[in-house]
């Protein structure tokens, strides 16, 4: 890996070209540092402030347009100032070598003014008019520079310059370009002398995917092969020799019988960030799809699915076989389950895990030491794809997935559809839970992923999931997400009019004990059925009577049988969580939801519409019945008519 060559790709902030902004005290010489570097002359006469100024493009190797913008320190001119630092991709801060106090003002002002605007974008000091400085003051760049560094890890470079000698010029526009272009941040943790994590993970990646025979190690001809794809030419067998000699001699593992290890192939990367060859690391990285967050680039991978708000995104068959294949390989101790530090090897070639924030990190059901089953896996990447469809093929890419990125997942039909044909080809139905407080929402999630009752009571102050497989009469299994809302957002939920486009059912869960509680679970019933009637949304509807562990309140029976026939739902479903007795609930709810016709109720409102429909279709038959009579009467005067003409 001889490095050679720079990647003219970049992140989509720099597409069409470099803005680099000069900023600083007056009279620090910024306005003649850039007519020097764009006319290569230096200027006799320099205007107080320079209009934006382009850089020829073959000044540096990489042709990018660069932009220069020449800014007024002075106190009117505050505002303007801000503006065009806030849209820098670079700021090159400058100070007069032979005026010291300029120098100080950057830590003073210019640096914690550039921090107070938010402008996170690299700076280089550039100390000017090094001509003019008393070679009898001079004093050692990196000595004076190095405690600034420290205080302020957003430079990138210092460099000392001098238009009137044209003295490093050029030099100070190529860091700044190359600053953008090749960030450090990203890549490596200046504290630390450490690539950073993101880094390390994206490199794995294309180590692996460059190491064919899997054998843990780069060939020679892997190497080779690397060396063509990203730098267009290939390494000479001495080449070779030197690259693991030098891997060697510092880190004996980075090399073994058969080629590079990882270790020496993230060695070798770091050796050239710390030599200032970022260029080498980036070129690699943009070749195989990352931009500057260290992500794969929107070209690599799924494009924006369209679709109504009521079809849902599922894997499809093809990427469900390779997650079992995945699951089985990275099951190392082949217990049947993904541990903590299993599961981190599996993402260790993705930016980050993305299952260790929420909704994810408990949704699913894991076993007494903490693994995740081969059921409670697949459910993880079911869920993830329907709430972030591009996040979850992102992520089958980042662990292998070669196929079309669209051959991952498929979009389901309309629920609208479904209820029209009675039936649901889905296998993945996300089922909304209300419920009033303390009705036993979240002990029905817990219970859903095996999870101990407790008696102890906490509020849902946010929406939560759980999410599992539910295996079918047929042998087949279904996947359920379930989607507890707290009785405090429901009113914020239905303002949307597609809120529920999403829902598969809804489930009304209750304590059974409570009359009270009940009432409340009926209230929001007719609410969330009323909105679903008025939206077109209707969604079947299925009533939990939760803790039937306790004692009834005294007309349960009469209401819960009133209610259900009423709006021409199911009775009301027993179940006790706190004796594990759950009527088969889940596959209850996953049948209610493969048959969206049925179980959906019926409002008054709801009775009042369908009978006015009722009525005006009736008149509207009659009035169709009058003039189709109408209609063949005149066909029938036509006929006579013509008749008649013809026998006169």
């Amino acid at each position: 890996m001889a490095g050679g060559g720079t990647s003219a790709a970049k992140s989509s902030s720099t597409t069409t070209g470099v803005r680099i902004v000069v900023a600083g005290d007056r009279g620090t010489g910024k306005s003649s540092l850039i007519i020097t570097a764009a006319a290569e002359s230096f200027p006799t006469n320099v205007p107080p402030v320079l209009p934006p100024t382009r850089l020829p493009e073959d000044m540096f190797p990489e042709h990018v347009p660069v932009t220069v913008i020449d800014t007024s320190s002075s106190l009117e001119n505050r505002g303007k100032l801000a503006d065009e630092l806030k849209r820098a991709d670079a700021v090159v801060l400058t100070y007069a070598c032979d005026e010291p106090s300029t120098l100080d003002r950057l830590s003073t002002f210019w640096l914690p003014e550039l921090r107070r605007l938010e402008v996170k974008v690299p700076v280089i000091v550039a100390g000017c008019k090094l001509d003019l400085r008393d070679e009898q003051q001079a004093v050692s760049l990196e000595l004076v520079m190095s405690p600034i560094m420290q205080q302020f890890r957003e430079i990138e470079t210092c460099i000392e310059c001098s238009a009137y000698k044209h003295i490093q010029i050029p030099e100070v526009f190529y860091y700044a370009q190359k600053a953008v272009l090749h960030p450090t941040a990203p890549l490596f943790d200046q504290e630390a002398q450490t690539l950073k994590p993101r880094c390390v993970r994206a490199l794995k990646r294309i180590f692996i995917l460059c190491d064919h025979d899997r054998d843990g190690a780069l060939s020679d001809a892997e190497l080779n092969d690397f060396q063509v794809k990203c730098f267009n030419a290939p390494l000479q067998p001495s080449e070779i020799v030197g690259v693991k000699r030098v891997v060697q001699e510092k880190l004996p593992e980075g090399v073994n019988e058969n080629g590079l290890t990882l270790t020496g192939f993230l060695f070798l990367h770091a050796l050239f960030i710390e030599k200032g060859r970022l260029e080498t690391t980036w070129t690699v990285l943009r070749k195989y799809g990352y931009n500057n967050d260290i992500r794969l680039g929107d070209d690599q991978l799924l494009a924006p699915i369209k679709r109504t708000p009521d079809q849902s995104v599922e894997l499809t068959s093809e990427a469900v076989e390779f997650l079992r294949g995945v699951f089985t390989l990275f099951d190392s101790d082949g217990d049947g389950a993904l541990n903590a530090h299993e599961l981190e090897d599996l993402f260790s070639t993705a930016p980050e895990s993305p299952w260790n924030e929420a909704p994810y990190a408990s949704a699913a059901e894991k076993n007494a030491l903490g693994g995740l089953s081969l059921d409670g896996f697949l459910s993880e990447w079911a869920f993830m794809t329907v709430l972030d469809p591009v996040l979850s093929v992102e992520n089958l890419i980042y662990i292998g997935y070669a196929g079309d990125p669209s051959s991952a997942v498929r979009v389901t039909r309309k629920r609208r559809v479904d209820r029209k044909k009675q039936s649901s080809d889905r296998n993945v139905f996300q089922c909304f839970v209300f419920g009033p407080k303390e009705a036993g929402k979240s002990s029905l999630l817990h219970s859903f992923v095996g999870r101990q009752f407790t008696e102890a009571y906490t509020p849902t102050t946010e929406e939560r999931y759980a999410v599992n497989t539910v295996d079918q009469p047929d042998g087949t299994k279904k996947t359920l997400i379930l989607r507890e809302i707290p009785e405090d957002a429901i009113g914020k939920l239905l303002v949307n009019k597609d809120a529920l486009a999403a829902c598969d059912i809804a489930v009304f869960v209750h304590d059974s004990s409570n009359a009270s509680s009940w009432t409340r679970a009926t209230e929001l019933l007719v609410q969330v059925a009323s909105h679903g009637e008025s939206t077109g949304y209707e969604v079947p509807c299925l009533i939990v009577a939760a803790k039937d562990d306790l004692e009834p309140y005294p007309t349960a029976i009469q209401d819960s049988t009133r209610v259900s026939q009423d709006m021409g739902i199911e009775a009301p479903i027993p179940i006790s969580t706190k004796l594990g007795d759950f009527n088969n609930v889940f596959r209850r709810i996953v049948r209610a939801a493969e048959h969206p016709h049925l179980s959906i109720p019926e409002t008054e409102a709801g009775k009042s519409r369908k009978q006015y429909h009722r009525v005006l279709n009736r008149s509207l038959m009659v009035v169709s019945v009058g003039a189709a009579v109408a209609i063949v009467g005149l066909a029938a005067y036509r006929v006579y008519a013509t008749r008649k003409n013809a026998s006169s």
